[in-house]
């Protein structure tokens, strides 16, 4: 997703996404904004005062967070949010939209903007605060999508693994393998996320194979039976977080397919399950928002101003204590050291993914496949 959605179906997701569009760009955050953008910034601005166009996703450019840059700058910031990665796109080509200075959107949107042309580099010594981020997220040329040509076009933000979520009560000791889903012992106790592309991607992961989203007709095969043997396990499928958390907890699961992440770990404690959240030691897969700075960007100091003001460490914990999102600076909670974190990328077949999937999820035999 970019932003607050689900990682799927923005692939999103956001954010109910079915997608490695990443997810982001999906989120139970988007339900609470009934509008696809919306100025936050409304009162007439003076001719002589700096303007700031941002372009992203709700959450991600609170009212009290603008107002404080805004005082801090001397400036006045025009917030459109959007709830799609195809609203964000639109957005960009519409004749008659402002234009925008900087723009949030996800790894696999930016390698799409930088190809388009839209983006400028950007000046990483007018970016001090990236020096607070996590080492991962300040080795930019190690995370697709960010940097090309030997320039810096996005600056990581929030993302969200797709770990694994499991019931404290149930399970004693913490599970550190995907593969757990499998366990006979929870027969009817587990719940999945209803996505071709993640749930090949997970488990080509648990299966160890190097290259996740680019499979081949034999690795899709192998797959496709450990999916159906799957079965056996599900308590069902699930689409929002909403409903997995009502599934989760009246029906007493014991392991689900975390495809929200913390997000989704933060909704279920609120209902009052005592899950534990762990990333598996073959790795998570998880989408990765980012601040990048467009073409036509008036007043480019400003615009980079933004991108290292959101990377304070006040306005990043208010990114996870309000969305429950994870920021760059801080390590979540639930995250080992040593966890490993797979960025979504793009697919080696969509369609075929997706047929694949439709025969499992409708009850086809391993035979059929």
């Amino acid at each position: 997703m970019a932003g607050p959605r689900m990682p799927g179906a923005r692939m999103a997701g956001p954010r109910i996404h079915r997608a490695t569009t990443l997810f982001p760009g999906f989120l139970t955050l988007l339900l609470s904004a009934v509008f696809c953008a919306s100025l936050l910034s409304a009162a007439p601005v003076a001719a002589d005062e700096k303007v700031l166009r941002v372009l992203a996703w709700p959450g991600y450019a609170d009212g009290d967070v603008v107002k404080a840059f805004e005082a801090r700058f001397h400036a006045k910031v025009e917030v459109t949010l959007v709830d799609s990665d195809e609203a964000l796109w639109d957005q960009m080509h519409t004749k008659d939209a402002p234009q925008f200075d900087v723009l949030a959107a996800n790894t696999a949107e930016i390698q799409r903007y930088t190809r388009a042309n839209l983006l400028t580099p950007l000046d990483l010594a007018s970016l001090p605060n990236t020096r607070r981020q996590l080492p991962r997220f300040q080795a930019l040329s190690s995370i697709p999508g960010l940097t090309a040509a030997g320039k810096v076009y996005a600056i990581p933000f929030t993302y969200s693994s797709m770990g694994l979520i499991y019931d404290r009560k149930q399970i004693a000791v913490a599970p550190r393998s995907m593969r757990e889903l499998w366990n006979p012992r929870y027969r009817g106790k587990v719940l999945d996320f209803n996505s071709a592309q993640h749930n090949f991607s997970f488990t080509a992961l648990a299966l160890g194979y190097a290259h996740p989203f680019q499979l081949d007709a034999a690795q899709m095969r192998v797959i496709a039976h450990k999916l159906v043997e799957l079965r056996r396990n599900l308590l069902t499928y699930y689409t929002l977080p909403e409903e997995a958390t009502a599934f989760f907890i009246r029906h007493k699961a014991a392991l689900m397919f975390g495809n929200y992440g913390t997000q989704q770990v933060a909704l279920l404690r609120r209902a009052g399950a005592d899950v534990g959240y762990v990333i598996p030691d073959e790795g998570a897969l998880a989408w990765l928002d980012c601040w990048s700075m467009t073409r036509s960007a008036a007043d480019r100091p400003l615009a980079l101003a933004w991108i290292n003001y959101m990377l304070e460490p006040d306005v990043s914990e208010l990114l996870t204590q309000r969305q429950g999102l994870a920021n760059t600076l801080t390590e979540p909670a639930e995250y080992r050291d040593d966890a490993r974190i797979v960025w979504i990328g793009p697919v080696e077949d969509i369609q075929r993914r997706e047929e694949l999937w439709r025969k499992i999820v409708s009850g086809d035999r391993s035979e059929r496949f």
